[in-house]
């Protein structure tokens, strides 16, 4: 059977839909782009009522371009929604998240005869909200069509902040047992891959649903980081109240070759009450100390937060208060997001009784995103005439024709260059300018 998955939202996402081409391919079946598919894997994302727009569309772009194919959604919308997915025209099978580790033997049961428009099947549990569950046992692809690969050691999430409905859809937070992410690690090394991204919903709590309790700067200090070889690891989004010190300890004394100097700290507020109302765990004034921590102890550090503005009740003076802390703080770089309403959130109720009009959300949104593009600039000229680990992306940019090295700092550098192999390879690249929209351009440099 030829398969096609295509991914819409998180890291998370993308490393099961890769897991789920490795698994295919175990199953012997060929993974194939979509035009040339039997089976198209959908997998969704709800994070908002626009990211279910987005799937739905998704969907309606697979059986429009491949009519003949069997489409197969999963992911967050198929387990927030699985009446609506099973009503799209087209759609053969809808399988939950917690269905995933099984989808590749449930498609092998779908009758290949059954007629386009019979019923689909669907095979979706609700969340489950026990204290202790099994993460599903899905293997990283070990030849990623990026530079990087994912790794998932957690899933779930025991927060309840009050905008989103990732709890629902993904369930309490669950971690994968260390000994098996340092043997899922070792295949990544093994395999060759230069950058390893260590994912889940919620990395800062990883362990602490295990016997005995781990931590996720034990798990790296003592089980990732010594089996690494040639390869290094980067860090996914972590809550500003969840960094410990242990952790920028190891940032401290690893960070570089072996430990991307790079933390994503999604704040989505720099006022306190604002926070409140998000039901977020951490302060702003928490933010401010652990910034100013890892700019002093980890030189180079790229650090980037998510903020969302327009949140219901947000006057200008709490907004003003956010604009003026981001400025404050030693960041690269920020995803700015205009406050969008899910229904079966608390935030909905709270959008029905204060909301915060849309060109008010857009006019902020602005704000802060030329705010966000001015640190990219500061922060990439700031590392001109550094020399600097990087990975090569596998494919040169489309319309310069120019190789792509990330940093371990999070720069990405265009470098001209006609000796590919170096593509999708380690390096290290000298920052030799940076242009007025804070693209930087630079050179390899030859050991």
């Amino acid at each position: 059977m030829r398969i096609a998955f295509t991914t819409l939202g998180c890291r998370l996402n993308q490393f099961e839909s890769d897991a789920l081409g490795r698994m295919a391919r175990e199953s012997g079946h060929e993974v194939v782009a979509p035009e040339q598919a039997d089976v198209v894997v959908v997998n969704t994302c709800a994070i908002t009522h626009e990211a279910d727009a987005d799937s739905r569309q998704r969907v309606r772009q697979v059986t429009r371009r491949r009519p003949g194919a069997r489409v197969v959604v999963t992911g967050c919308y198929a387990s927030a929604s699985p009446e609506e997915v099973a009503a799209l025209p087209g759609v053969a099978l809808v399988v939950g998240n917690h269905e995933k580790e099984s989808l590749i033997e449930r498609l092998a049961r779908l009758a290949p005869d059954a007629p386009r428009d019979a019923a689909p099947v669907v095979h979706v549990r609700p969340a489950d909200l026990a204290r202790r569950r099994r993460v599903a046992a899905l293997r990283p692809e070990l030849a990623p069509e990026r530079s990087r690969a994912y790794l998932k050691i957690q899933d779930g999430c025991d927060y309840r902040c009050s905008f989103c409905i990732v709890p629902s859809v993904r369930g309490r937070s669950a971690s994968v047992p260390a000994a098996r992410v340092a043997a899922q690690l070792d295949e990544l090394v093994a395999a060759g891959v230069p950058e390893v991204v260590l994912t889940g919903v919620h990395l800062g709590t990883y362990g602490r649903d295990l016997e005995p309790r781990a931590r996720l700067d034990a798990l790296l200090t003592e089980e990732l980081i010594p089996r690494l070889g040639a390869s290094r690891l980067r860090l996914g989004s972590l809550d500003p109240h969840e960094v410990s010190g242990a952790l920028i300890d190891a940032l401290e004394r690893h960070g570089g070759a072996r430990l991307c100097r790079h933390l994503h700290l999604p704040t989505q507020s720099g006022d306190d009450g604002v926070l409140r109302r998000m039901r977020r765990a951490h302060t702003s004034g928490d933010l401010k100390e652990l910034t100013g921590a890892l700019a002093r102890r980890v030189p180079g550090v790229a650090l980037g937060t998510d903020v969302i503005v327009g949140f219901p009740g947000e006057t200008d003076a709490e907004f003003e208060r956010t604009r003026a802390l981001l400025e404050s703080l030693p960041l690269a770089y920020l995803h700015v997001f205009p406050f969008s309403p899910r229904a079966d959130t608390p935030a909905w109720a709270l959008h029905e009784a204060e909301p915060v009009a849309p060109e008010t959300r857009a006019a902020r949104s602005r704000v802060l995103r030329e705010l966000s593009r001015a640190r990219a600039r500061q922060f990439a000229a700031r590392q001109r005439g550094a020399v600097l680990p990087a990975v090569v992306h596998r494919a040169r940019h489309r319309r310069s024709g120019m190789m792509i090295a990330l940093t371990d700092n999070y720069v990405r550098v265009a470098i001209a260059s006609d000796d590919d192999r170096m593509l999708g390879a380690t390096a290290r690249v000298r920052i030799e300018r940076v242009d007025s929209d804070g693209g930087a351009v630079g050179s390899f440099v030859r050991a």
